[in-house]
């Protein structure tokens, strides 16, 4: 696994870390500020083609 691709795994992994938490606690803007994070994520995966598989619920 090349760098770029550890290094957006490793920024999916995190970012849905902090949607969990924003989630429990409630801050609904957090919360969409980390979705829109996540889907620019998965965007950036697909366009090269990196498979995020069970990484993402």
């Amino acid at each position: 696994m090349d760098a770029f691709t550890a290094g957006l795994l490793q920024r999916i992994e995190s970012t849905e870390s902090d949607l969990t938490r924003a989630r429990e606690t409630g801050d609904d803007f957090l919360v969409e500020v980390e979705l829109a994070e996540l889907d620019d994520l998965r965007r950036l995966a697909a366009e090269h083609g990196v498979e995020i598989g069970a990484l993402t619920a």
